[in-house]
């Protein structure tokens, strides 16, 4: 009797969860799961894949380093057929990649070759894409650079944050892999190499690249609090030395004629808190905090900087 096929999953946050999931349910045997342990200084807001690999008795490692000695040797003695990768946070080397009989296969959250490398969802909303999405594609030794085997796109609406695009994104993963674990195990997989020059690769974020730059306009403004919103780190500004994270804001319904640029500014205007970009146009805040996670409306802004409100500090920057 034929044995299933059996891959090695390498899996982490919400598409690691679903894409596991995904892959036992078409039948695949599973000696080995690699995940992460949750970062302490992290806010942990998605599911565990070591949960779900408990929950089907699976062996489940969580090395610092995937690369060690030990850990390859043991995957070469189950002789997978396949590796899947998804999103998991490490590159991994050749001696992997090699390791499975007819592939290693990554699921990368971007229509690829658009937005390769970290933080492909919130890269688009920065970027102010109107769609993105999921791909599945073979892996190699450079990042998100294989042929592509299947992708799904997904929407962007104008006021999604990216953790809402995520959300699009963990659905539009499980279809692509449902729908191409069955050509993958019969060998009808059809793939198709990349055209690097229509796309680029993007690096890590970090919770201080979410300061809003001063000559930002409206818009650039608009995405990047969109990109960053909670549970990321949120966009800033520092007003008085003290930074004040804008966790929400949206365009007016009615958009006044272009007033004469300015400096980037906190106003009030009634109950309503504004901030007013470089090119003149003014993004209501409909949230934020300080830094003791303190609600900051427009009350706190004319209590402490009076009814005119205030320009922020701010040191050079970009998007």
């Amino acid at each position: 009797m034929t044995r299933p096929a059996r891959a090695i999953v390498f899996a982490y946050h919400d598409v690691g969860v679903r894409c596991l999931r995904a892959v036992l349910d078409a039948g695949l045997e599973v000696p080995l799961v690699v995940t992460h342990r949750d970062a302490r200084d992290e806010a942990i807001w998605f599911g565990s894949v070591a949960e779900v690999a408990a929950e089907h008795g699976l062996r489940c490692v969580t090395p610092a380093d995937p690369h060690v000695p030990e850990l390859l040797e043991a995957a070469r003695a189950f002789s997978p057929d396949f590796l899947f990768s998804f999103y998991y946070r490490h590159m991994l080397q050749s001696a992997w990649l090699t390791l499975p009989r007819r592939g290693a296969f990554n699921l990368h959250g971007s229509l690829l070759p658009a937005y390769r490398g970290r933080a492909p969802v919130n890269w688009a909303v920065i970027h102010g894409e109107r769609e993105t999405g999921a791909t599945l594609h073979r892996m190699n030794e450079k990042p998100d650079n294989g042929a592509i085997v299947d992708q799904q796109a997904v929407p962007i609406l104008g006021d999604d944050t990216a953790h809402e695009v995520f959300a699009k994104v963990v659905v539009a993963a499980e279809l692509v892999l449902v729908r191409s674990l069955p050509k993958l195990l019969d060998g009808t997989a059809v793939e198709t190499p990349q055209d690097l020059s229509l796309g680029g690769y993007f690096g890590g974020r970090r919770p201080e690249d979410g300061r809003i730059p001063p000559t930002a306009s409206a818009a650039q403004i608009h995405n990047l609090v969109r990109a960053l919103a909670p549970p990321y780190p949120c966009a800033f500004v520092d007003l008085g030395g003290q930074p004040v994270f804008i966790e929400r804001t949206r365009h007016p319904a009615v958009h006044a004629p272009l007033p004469t640029p300015g400096p980037l500014r906190l106003e009030a205007e009634g109950s309503a808190l504004w901030l007013v970009a470089a090119d003149g146009h003014r993004l209501q805040v409909m949230a934020a905090r300080d830094a003791e996670g303190q609600p900051f409306d427009a009350a706190r802004l004319i209590h402490h900087f009076g009814p005119h409100g205030a320009s922020v500090d701010a040191p050079h920057s970009h998007l």
